[in-house]
């Protein structure tokens, strides 16, 4: 059985789809991180058979409406002297802002350097967002 110690302060990233806690690892930049940082890759799940973690010993920001666009059934805790001050369930966000980018070649973000790319959620069944300016459709999947 796999052991890692408990962290002190810090952040735990918790039922992300087995697969996905690379995308999540390199987002946040946590190669770089001048902190511990524990990665779990297909640990055992009774819920979801199988999920990645992530351990990171130290509080740093977190957008996470990105976290809810990669995974909307992630958790975060957030631990204070070792324990669980707060959980935050995640969803899909409403409205997204320079996360997706518009491929729409008229639309004026594809002209416009400084328009922001601001996506509504059109569809959360198919995970799909609607760009605010010419409603060229989006899958949340393709995020980046």
């Amino acid at each position: 059985m796999l052991n890692i110690a408990k962290i002190r302060n810090g952040i735990v990233i918790d039922h992300i789809r087995a697969g996905l806690g690379m995308r999540i690892f390199n987002w946040l930049g946590l190669d770089k991180a001048p902190c511990t940082v524990a990665f779990v890759v297909n640990a055992t799940s009774a819920r979801m058979g199988r999920k990645d973690i992530i351990k990171i010993d130290n509080t740093i920001a977190i957008n996470f409406d990105v976290l809810g666009l990669i995974d909307p059934n992630i958790t975060v805790n957030i631990i204070e002297n070792e324990e669980i001050s707060e959980k935050i369930k995640l969803q899909l966000p409403m409205r997204v802002q320079d996360v997706l980018r518009c491929k729409n070649p008229r639309c004026i973000t594809s002209t416009e350097a400084y328009i922001p790319h601001i996506f509504h959620l059109e569809d959360p069944e198919q995970r799909s967002y609607r760009c605010e300016y010419c409603d060229e459709i989006r899958s949340a999947g393709e995020f980046g």
